[in-house]
């Protein structure tokens, strides 16, 4: 993995004053540095300044960006961000077609694939991916990411110059890209957040590459087209084809997302997910004679203040312990403290540069920084549950049938300290109307689908777009932030595309969550493990944590320049304060309840003091 950054203008001539557009090249790449310290470059030519900052994962001495190939006497450039799993495959056809490899990256195969298929060479690729390519023989820069927005990719378009990079800081970092907000932003982080509306960056004039889109810039301006889709199919394989089918794909794509030059580790919560992708990731390196590191995440004094709900009906522990019984792996237990997460809020807010999951982003960030000592790949359980009905709002008839986000239906829960001025202003449910619609519209469906059919349909292109990719963002920038590569095997296109047309009662099977799943992996694990009760990513319920916040919100409420007190109302925000906190009633997903609430506001304050948002 890596950080990218770059800007193109044709109406600009970059190469009489190279120093200073290489040192703003420098300047984009340093802002993203913690993507990668391992190697950097730049590439200046007259209208294009391309920027990279490398994580070596795959040929660790050679694959140094930007990677630059002549064709007839011009240039043609890359800059790339993610893992090809697929590459060797693909670099073999390209052998076959005459084309000599000097390195053994993927980057080079990226490049290559791009000279001899062009744009469509993404619709080749099994991975995860941002890239930018300049092809100076056309004038044109293709910016594209991979299929289901594993890997981010931002840009914006000031007048004449177009300029992107994997995060916002690296576009803040171009003399033409000041952070700025206006009414849509705010109505993005109170009425969605901290889910993102597909393309939008939250500041003003940013934007963010879609999933499975391709930009061009050239002369004619900036055009957008797609690659891929996921399609409305009939489902005609039989309940043990549909296991056997399954099981073969994840396997495949645990298989696949193995190979790197450097060791790969897991993430194991003890949960179906986490589990069945350490038990293939722990049998692939046994049979090459390795032991699979692991890591598990809890919170101190849980084992006096855990709290048993609906969502979260118990801690994970007991369960990781039954999977070290099963497999030789070599386990770390990793506990964060009241005080480190509450500390984390601030740099969760600049690893990210928005508020976000926030006690949730600040664990993991931490968490990342301590795995990171240990291995620089991680293999994680993310998007199972988007992809096979994990969620209670998938089979809990009150909220599969909600007429809105099932994680955040009730918008009163989330505007409960907004001020009426403010609510007045900002209108969300209009806002977030609009946006549940769009989606909605674009929902794939066979002829005359109708009922709970359609509304599974809808149900899982809700998920996919919306709260997977707030999750695959989240993970993102919590391990890069550390130089920690984590691959989502469950993300695979392959998975997402087959198992989005089998019906929910393969899904579903004698009323239990992901049965297709457990199914398709009983090899693997005794039925404690294979059916346990879903139970998400841990958090603390610690009365520390929530009394650090309160005092941390009675601080802001105090200071008269706090910018986020535009929005607050503060006798709503007392009385929430010194009320019992519900943490069985999220406002967000299944972990943002009450306290979380409180370190939202924190966290959207902390935004506008550090970005200058008044």
């Amino acid at each position: 993995m890596c950080g990218i950054a770059g800007f193109s203008s044709f109406e600009a001539d970059f190469l009489p004053d190279a120093p200073a557009w290489t040192r703003v090249l420098e300047r984009m790449r340093t802002a993203i540095a913690h993507r990668g310290h391992d190697q950097t470059g730049e590439y200046l030519r007259s209208h294009v300044g391309l920027a990279h900052t490398r994580l070596s994962i795959r040929d660790l001495s050679g694959g140094a960006q930007p990677m630059v190939r002549r064709r007839d006497g011009t240039e043609v450039a890359i800059v790339y961000n993610g893992e090809i799993y697929n590459a060797e495959e693909l670099k073999r056809d390209l052998i076959g077609r005459g084309y000599t490899f000097e390195t053994h990256s993927d980057t080079e195969v990226i490049l290559c694939g791009y000279m001899e298929y062009g744009a469509g060479v993404a619709r080749l690729l099994n991975g995860i991916f941002a890239y930018v390519i300049w092809d100076g023989a056309r004038d044109t820069m293709l910016l594209c990411r991979d299929r289901m927005g594993v890997k981010p990719l931002f840009y914006a378009l000031e007048g004449n110059t177009l300029v992107f990079g994997s995060e916002p800081k690296a576009l803040f970092s171009h003399p033409r890209i000041q952070p700025r907000a206006d009414l849509d932003s705010f109505r993005e982080i109170f009425g969605l957040g901290p889910a993102r509306t597909p393309g939008c960056g939250v500041f003003c004039g940013l934007r963010e590459v879609k999933p499975a889109q391709i930009l061009t810039w050239s002369r004619a301006g900036l055009q957008a087209s797609s690659y891929w889709a996921l399609e409305a199919k009939p489902h005609t394989d039989s309940y043990d084809e549909t296991v056997e089918k399954v099981s073969w794909l994840l396997r495949d794509a645990v298989k696949r997302q193995m190979v790197s030059d450097v060791p790969v580790c897991s993430f194991l919560s003890g949960g179906i997910d986490s589990t069945v992708v350490t038990a293939l990731a722990s049998q692939y390196l046994g049979e090459r004679g390795g032991t699979l590191n692991t890591f598990s995440f809890d919170f101190a004094h849980n084992d006096d203040c855990f709290q048993a709900n609906a969502f979260q009906p118990s801690r994970d522990r007991p369960y990781v312990d039954q999977v070290l019984a099963l497999y030789p792996l070599h386990h770390t237990y990793l506990e964060c403290d009241e005080k480190t997460l509450a500390d984390l809020l601030d740099d969760a807010v600049v690893m990210k540069d928005l508020p976000g999951m926030t006690d949730v982003d600040a664990s993991l960030y931490y968490f990342c920084g301590l795995v990171r000592t240990h291995n620089k790949v991680a293999l994680t359980g993310e998007c199972a549950d988007e992809i096979f009905g994990g969620y209670p709002w998938f089979y809990r008839p009150e909220l599969l049938n909600a007429d809105g986000f099932p994680w955040s239906a009730d918008l009163s829960a989330r505007t409960v300290l907004l001020s009426e001025e403010a609510l007045r202003e900002l209108d969300l449910e209009s806002y977030v109307r609009q946006r549940y619609e769009e989606t909605l519209a674009q929902v794939p469906a066979l002829p005359g689908e109708t009922g709970d059919a359609l509304r599974r349909r809808q149900m899982s292109v809700l998920n996919l777009r919306w709260f997977m990719q707030t999750l695959l963002d989240r993970m993102d920038r919590t391990s890069m932030a550390w130089g920690l590569e984590a691959r989502v095997p469950f993300a695979d296109h392959r998975i997402v595309e087959y198992l989005y047309n089998v019906p929910w009662e393969m899904k579903y099977r004698e009323g239990m969550e992901k049965r297709l799943l457990r199914d398709a992996c009983r090899d693997l694990l005794p039925p404690a493990l294979l059916y346990r009760k879903k139970s998400p990513y841990p958090k603390t319920y610690s009365p520390a944590y929530e009394a650090l916040l309160t005092r941390r919100f009675r601080k802001m409420l105090e200071n008269p320049q706090a910018p986020v007190l535009r929005f607050l109302d503060r006798n709503k925000a007392e009385k929430f304060l010194a009320q019992p906190k519900d943490y069985g009633r999220p406002w967000f997903g299944q972990l943002m309840a009450g306290p979380q609430m409180i370190a939202y506001f924190l966290q959207v304050n902390f935004w506008m003091e550090r970005y200058g948002i008044r």
